[in-house]
């Protein structure tokens, strides 16, 4: 059996399946309690203990590990919760069931909201059930110790349940529920586990049995045994890359990384990146209630562009709006914000963020000039030219010698030939492009098969580019996850992408996937692909190319 689910941390790994215990299911409405002062007290200490055994777990992490605990300490201290709780005591609730229904409606509103505040309900659930669970007298939910190295398959991983993993013992990931930006996702990359998310039928897969899991091209297939599994993985792993992208004719095509952090630059140097395609700056702001300091996001900056002096570095400005909104830069009452104010779109509010932009901006080019990087910025979310002549012309004025937007509307696709003679290159967010081409949220699993890479419609989208990027000599790159498949990788070179970047897992097996095919080769893989109906018959039409 072969489940497809959201790719959410690259690479590949295999091994015996360990479902994770679900929590304790709904605590009962009574009985109504004799004491209910007395029962009221129980809930502030529970909440401390939880508290106490997170940030635990969370002085022993680092990096977004420990960002990401750190939040959820914040959650489990919420005085409104212990209040509202307590409140409902008092209405009759034993003190479970309290804690039970006041975290609930803070999780519905949370979910209601949708995008990356939708994926955090997901955090005050594990919350709400590490406190029932201590009301109850019950051992905390969760992943238990790992006797040996197992792939981890559950309904959702709770943030403080993933950062307690360590890679090795826990080969991969796979979860029913959660999208790419859910804290599952976020730390399942942090830490090199591979992780696929969203995966319907996950549950069904037997305990005891064995599995491969790519989190990059989102598979998950069931094996007979664990030396099949290894045989499949040291495949993949065996592959030898130079460190220099190319095609067996010598056509150069330089693979990047895609980072959002000091480690995660430091990671894709020692993996031979060739630079850096996407710097995702946001991942600095994404638990700040405020702007960060100038000296917060130059400690950012200098971490990731120290790692690649004398060597490109891609920095895409605040991707804020929609899945990653940010309490400082959040516009009230939008009905649907992932096509409302968000990205670059931000910047040019009237007293918003058009001072955020600045101060990111002059960041970045004072740590290229302090590191030796090539920097190169790029702005998210451009879709006429005249959005891409403002934004180069911000760059200008901080000295930025280079500078791009994204491609992830297809409105920009349509006028790309106008976008290139403003800017010095362009670089496809193939997820979002995938998104806004299908009007299928990329972080539902119900629609994921429309958000998949090989998609003819959205092949030919990117072919277009390629169209344009030869009349005008502008650069184009792809740094979606469609870049990281092997497979899919000859084909975007074949239509014309310059330039791949992606999860650092995946750059030797990329590297070595063009390193066995001509230029040629690769437009005749990229035809067949284009000529496809549907994306299965896209896959197999590459593959059977000659």
């Amino acid at each position: 059996m072969q489940l497809n689910g959201i790719p959410a941390s690259p690479g590949r790994a295999g091994g015996r399946v360990v479902r994770v215990a679900d929590a304790p299911g709904e605590p009962p409405v009574g009985p109504v309690p004799t004491d209910p002062d007395t029962e009221a007290g129980r809930i502030g200490p529970a909440m401390e203990l939880v508290s106490a055994r997170l940030q635990a777990r969370a002085d022993a992490a680092t990096g977004d590990a420990k960002d990401v605990l750190e939040a959820t300490i914040t959650m489990v201290g919420d005085p409104a919760l212990l209040e509202n709780a307590e409140n409902l005591v008092r209405e009759g609730r034993p003190a479970p069931r309290a804690v039970w229904e006041a975290a609930n409606t803070f999780a519905d509103m949370l979910a209601a909201m949708g995008g990356y505040m939708g994926e955090r309900a997901t955090d005050v659930r594990d919350v709400r059930d590490r406190i029932v669970a201590e009301l109850q007298g019950l051992p905390a939910p969760g992943v238990a110790d790992l006797a040996e190295p197992a792939v981890l398959v559950a309904a959702d991983l709770a943030p403080a349940d993933t950062a307690g993993l360590r890679p090795g013992v826990a080969l991969a990931l796979v979860t029913e529920q959660g999208g790419p930006t859910s804290h599952t996702a976020i730390l399942a990359r942090s830490l090199g586990i591979p992780a696929v998310v969203g995966c319907a039928g996950a549950r069904e897969l037997v305990a005891g049995g064995f599995v491969v899991v790519d989190g990059t091209t989102g598979a998950v297939e069931e094996v007979g045994s664990a030396e099949e599994a290894a045989v499949i993985v040291e495949a993949v792993d065996a592959v030898e890359w130079d460190g220099t992208g190319r095609t067996a004719d010598g056509h150069l095509v330089p693979l990047l990384a895609n980072v959002g952090d000091a480690e995660g630059a430091a990671a894709a140097a020692e993996r031979r990146a060739q630079g850096v395609g996407l710097f995702r700056t946001e991942l600095a702001f994404l638990s700040a209630t405020e702007e960060p300091s100038e000296k917060r996001q130059r400690e950012v900056y200098d971490g990731v562009l120290g790692a690649f002096a004398g060597k490109p570095v891609t920095a895409r400005t605040l991707d804020a709006g929609a899945d990653k909104p940010l309490p400082f830069l959040t516009l009230e009452g939008e009905p649907n914000p992932a096509l409302g104010v968000r990205g670059l779109r931000i910047a040019r509010v009237p007293g918003i963020g058009a001072d955020v932009l600045e101060r990111q901006l002059a960041g970045l080019a004072a740590a290229a000039k302090e590191t030796g990087a090539e920097l190169k910025v790029m702005a998210p979310m451009v879709a006429t030219a005249e959005e891409a002549r403002f934004f180069v012309q911000r760059c200008r004025a901080h000295g930025i010698g280079s500078a791009g937007v994204m491609i992830e509307i297809p409105a920009a696709v349509l006028v790309a030939r106008e976008i290139m003679a403003e800017v010095d290159f362009v670089s496809v967010g193939t997820n979002d492009l995938a998104q806004y081409l299908f009007a299928a949220d990329r972080q539902s699993g119900a629609v994921a098969a429309l958000n998949d890479p090989w998609q003819p419609a959205l092949l030919r989208l990117i072919r277009m580019l390629g169209e344009a990027s030869a009349e005008t000599g502008v650069p184009v790159g792809v740094c979606g996850e469609a870049a990281a498949d092997p497979a899919l990788a000859p084909v975007l070179v074949g239509l014309g992408v310059a330039t791949l970047s992606m999860g650092s897992g995946a750059l030797a097996a990329v590297g070595a996937s063009l390193a066995d095919l001509t230029l040629e080769q690769c437009r005749a893989m990229a035809a067949a692909a284009c000529a496809a109906p549907d994306p299965i018959t896209a896959r197999q039409a590459a593959a059977s190319t000659p």
